[in-house]
């Protein structure tokens, strides 16, 4: 269904001067392509409008979902019975500059790997291992975007958000984010609460510190450049090219599992029946397995399918597959609706348990 923009004769009876539309597909709004129809959607660029959407909807009654590009979520079947905001507010501002760093502003609707590529142009490091990683600067922090030794939460100085229990606009700062591995409390606990409107980042002028990461370090090796953050990034770019697919080409949202955590104990019973966990493989530019400071581990969630059986797996009963290049990866090359992916993933998921009694955590969130 394509979707109608309302009038301004309707508009007025609604009681907004916004551009709200109806009908919408949401498959126009998640990279993996897939979902049914919203009731009503919206664009806001400024925090004004971003309030005027909220008070609209309050007075329809109808439920909000806002979202950034789409490269994290994928929408059910069934659409959404309520309002869509799209955050599109901009902005990169400095606040304040020193001999060490410098702090910048960024509004929630800017692309990611645009302001990646400002903060390295103004010779700034600390995000230039995100590059090249979809989505908005407001859903960084939500998801605690990381690679390559780098998470943004490293960064983040502090979170300005709109607070939709208490209808006012709120700072939070990094230590109250709740920050974890690919989490953080917008995520959890206080998930839907809080409209993330800006962030803002401390950045370092100091040297960049040496990749630890093989495939990084191979380009370094193979290219014999000097490292630098404008070098590193360009490094970071070339890797994620070479494995991973451009989800405005072809259907995906990235990553699809998250590398999931195990106590030691089951380690170990893990390693009795699958031993060659613990060895090196070709191929393969990070171990399968990291011992974690507290004494757990963190299993590749790519090794896990591959060893499952599914490496670069097609499935033409349900029109998903995986990259060729990394098993992490769901791409919808023929697949129809949500119904299809989810079969696809638990296709995967459930031989992953039966094998190694661990339970895959999707990355991407299915809405609503």
């Amino acid at each position: 269904m394509q979707y109608t923009i309302f009038s301004p004769l309707i508009n007025d009876i609604l009681n907004t001067s916004m551009n709200i539309l109806q009908g919408v597909s949401l498959k126009l709004y998640s990279t993996m392509r897939l979902g049914g129809i919203t009731e009503y959607l919206v664009c806001v660029k400024t925090r004004d409008e971003l309030v005027e959407a909220e008070k609209w909807a309050e007075s329809k009654q109808l439920p909000v979902i806002t979202i950034g590009s789409g490269s994290n979520i994928i929408w059910r079947d069934e659409g959404y019975k309520g309002l869509i905001i799209v955050n599109k507010i901009r902005g990169f501002k400095k606040l304040s500059e020193d001999e060490t760093s410098a702090t910048y502003q960024v509004g929630a609707g800017e692309n990611w790997d645009n302001i990646v590529a400002k903060t390295v142009d103004l010779e700034l490091q600390g995000i230039e291992c995100l590059s090249l990683i979809p989505g908005t600067a407001g859903a960084a922090p939500v998801q605690n975007i990381g690679a390559y030794g780098q998470d943004v939460s490293q960064t983040l100085v502090s979170v300005e958000a709109y607070d939709r229990m208490e209808a006012s606009f709120v700072n939070i700062a990094n230590e109250q984010c709740n920050f974890g591995y690919r989490s953080s409390r917008f995520k959890t606990t206080d998930k839907g609460r809080f409209i993330i409107c800006s962030i803002t980042l401390k950045l370092s002028k100091l040297s960049v510190a040496p990749p630890k990461y093989a495939d990084i370090q191979a380009y370094f090796h193979d290219k014999n450049i000097a490292l630098s953050t404008s070098s590193l990034r360009k490094a970071v770019i070339a890797v994620r090219r070479r494995k991973l697919p451009d989800p405005s080409k072809v259907a995906n949202c990235g990553s699809y599992f998250s590398n999931p955590i195990i106590s030691a104990d089951h380690f170990k019973k893990i390693t009795k029946k699958y031993p060659h966990i613990k060895k090196a493989r070709p191929g393969w530019p990070q171990p399968a397995v990291w011992e974690l400071p507290d004494g757990q581990y963190k299993v590749g969630a790519g090794w896990l399918v591959e060893e499952a059986g599914f490496s670069a797996f097609r499935d033409h009963a349900t029109g998903m597959k995986l990259w060729p290049k990394q098993n992490l990866v769901f791409i919808n090359y023929k697949a129809q609706n949500t119904k299809q992916l989810v079969e696809f993933e638990q296709k995967i998921t459930d031989k992953v348990y039966e094998m190694f009694q661990i339970n895959l955590i999707r990355e991407p969130e299915i809405l609503p």
